[in-house]
């Protein structure tokens, strides 16, 4: 297992998955500390980076589009703090980021886990029922419906219409997005049978905020009931959603059968001989093809 352990938080990989558990340093966002501890299956991953800096480092995770419902409903407006996906390491534990870093990476290569799109979520989302009260309103969501109550704070022309249950079924979409300068945010449901483009101070179907402090905490809601939404790449042009493909390797989980399986020491031989094959044939370098077979080594 590799693991790397700093004031920001905790990763560990144990060549199945990464367990990302955010620290309890005063640094670490809220919506971090609210999310908890994600697990983040390696057929997630589209790639892993280590950028070094004076006093600290990044650890950034690239997962494949539409793998977590956390990233589409937010549209990687995430800011450090608040991302799950980056961790600060401190100067002192470089060593440690890079051979983590590595070893995710050989992973991939190995497992070979495509980069491009999946069809369907492959992280579940923010748990429920939850309910966050920010800028002009609280968003509350059980899992089936969401409910919008307003505050004092809210325009008269929109307390007027009262508190807003909409049901799953109904919605086509949902979006955060963070306050920016002057440019308030806001969190907006999509209903089917009312759409509306109006600015949220005015949109009932949104809660408009202004950039405090619990702002990023309706990202949550955002998720939860994105991850419940048809994937945006199981909708067919009229609207629909394309059925799970037994055999898809990337359909959502729940909807495969169990692959056969077999004995691990011939399967990893049966690899050995095949990075033989690609080293010879040029398409591993040197170096990709002795880390490759360092990692298999190390697994036998």
């Amino acid at each position: 297992m590799a693991e790397i352990i700093q004031k920001d938080g905790t990763w560990a990989f144990d060549g199945e998955a990464l367990r990302l558990t955010p620290g309890r340093d005063k640094n670490v966002g809220l919506l971090r500390r609210t999310l908890g501890e994600l697990t983040v299956p390696l057929r997630a991953l589209a790639g892993i980076s280590f950028e070094q800096g004076k006093k600290t480092g990044r650890l950034r995770l690239r997962l494949r589009e539409g793998a977590d419902p956390l990233l589409h409903a937010t549209g990687g407006r995430l800011t450090e703090p608040h991302d799950p996906y980056r961790l600060v390491v401190e100067s002192d534990r470089y060593g440690v980021a890079e051979y983590f870093t590595e070893e995710v990476r050989n992973a991939l290569l190995l497992d070979r886990v495509p980069s491009d799109p999946v069809a369907g979520y492959l992280l579940p989302g923010p748990s429920v029922p939850l309910s966050v009260s920010a800028g002009d309103g609280t968003a509350s969501f059980d899992g089936e419906r969401v409910r919008l109550e307003w505050n004092w704070k809210t325009e008269d022309a929109k307390a007027a219409t009262g508190t807003r249950t909409l049901a799953l079924a109904d919605l086509t979409a949902v979006e955060w997005q963070p306050a920016v300068g002057l440019e308030n945010g806001h969190l907006r449901f999509t209903v089917r049978s009312a759409p509306t483009k109006a600015p949220a101070k005015y949109d009932p179907n949104a809660v408009e905020l202004w950039g405090f402090k619990k702002d990023p905490l309706m990202a949550l809601v955002a998720a939860a009931v994105q991850a419940r939404l048809p994937h945006p790449a199981a909708r067919d042009a009229a609207g629909g959603e394309r059925p799970a493909v037994p055999g898809d390797a990337d359909a959502p989980v729940a909807a495969l059968a169990p692959a056969p399986t077999e004995d691990d020491h011939d399967a990893r031989l049966r690899r050995l001989r095949e990075l033989g094959e690609l080293h010879r044939s040029g398409v591993l370098t040197d170096e990709e093809f002795t880390l490759a077979k360092q990692a298999v080594l190390r697994r036998m």
